[in-house]
């Protein structure tokens, strides 16, 4: 299927997307980046067009709104008297809603909600999409496709975005938090930091594989590598009685408390 895409905001999101999209094979696509040196860049590095966001908006199928929450209104006032009336416009700013984006675009101009996290800059991103009111699903299909280009996508229910942030939206700082925690255990158990570092990340990415490619619940995966009074067994205990796993948890919902506050649901 030929897409006529444009990408409003050309920083570290941006980009990504940009790229997986072109890596893809989708080749017609624009970027909109108010920074001439940043645009210059995007323009040297992806061999794309730099436009002006009207003008990227132009003829395009799939807006893609990659800016800050703070800037989404002023981008759609820009583009709206440009956009095609066929035209789906995806947000990938955190906590904007649906509505709001259907109240500043023309009528029946189709409107997904996307939440992404950091790792889909190297292809690893979940994404998160809920439909507006007036997208019909061949055009959440095509952008489930699109966003795929970047790593896994669920679609939930508006209601549930806020939960989504505080799990994949805000969930790689937890693992990051983890992984600061290991390290600086294992360097006050006598490792040097770089070995430290090397160990955590290796043991976080093969777990996170294994979790990902194994039909076994994440407990049971735990309990095979705890024997009774073995070491594994003393750190999980330690884990209990500090209430680190209660913590993860309250720290999850107060995420997903932010998040709704934030966005006004």
């Amino acid at each position: 299927m030929s897409l006529r895409i444009a990408v409003l905001g050309g920083g570290v999101m941006g980009e990504t997307l940009l790229s997986a999209i072109r890596s893809a094979g989708h080749d017609d696509v624009v970027v909109a980046e108010k920074f001439p040196e940043r645009a210059r860049e995007l323009r040297e590095k992806h061999g794309v067009e730099v436009l002006d966001s009207a003008a990227a908006v132009v003829g395009a199928d799939v807006v893609l709104v990659v800016v800050k929450p703070q800037d989404v209104a002023s981008v759609l006032a820009e583009v709206a008297g440009s956009l095609e009336p066929s035209a789906v416009v995806v947000s990938l700013a955190a906590g904007v809603r649906t509505d709001t984006i259907e109240a500043a675009v023309p009528d029946g101009v189709a409107v997904v909600r996307a939440m992404p996290n950091t790792p889909a800059v190297v292809g690893e991103g979940m994404f998160g999409v809920s439909a507006g009111a007036a997208c019909p699903a061949a055009q959440l299909d095509v952008v489930v496709d699109l966003l795929s280009t970047g790593g896994e996508v669920v679609v939930v229910p508006e209601g549930q975005q806020d939960a989504l942030t505080a799990v994949s939206g805000s969930g790689p700082a937890y693992v990051f938090y983890l992984a600061e925690a290991m390290i600086t255990g294992g360097v006050e158990a006598g490792l040097d930091e770089a070995t430290a570092r090397a160990l955590a990340t290796q043991t976080l990415v093969g777990a996170a594989k294994l979790l990902a490619t194994s039909e076994d619940t994440p407990a049971e995966l735990r309990r095979r590598v705890t024997s009774p009074n073995g070491t594994t067994a003393a750190a999980i205990e330690t884990f209990d009685e500090r209430g680190v796993g209660a913590g993860v948890a309250a720290g999850v919902r107060a995420a997903a408390r932010r998040s709704a506050e934030l966005s006004g649901s």
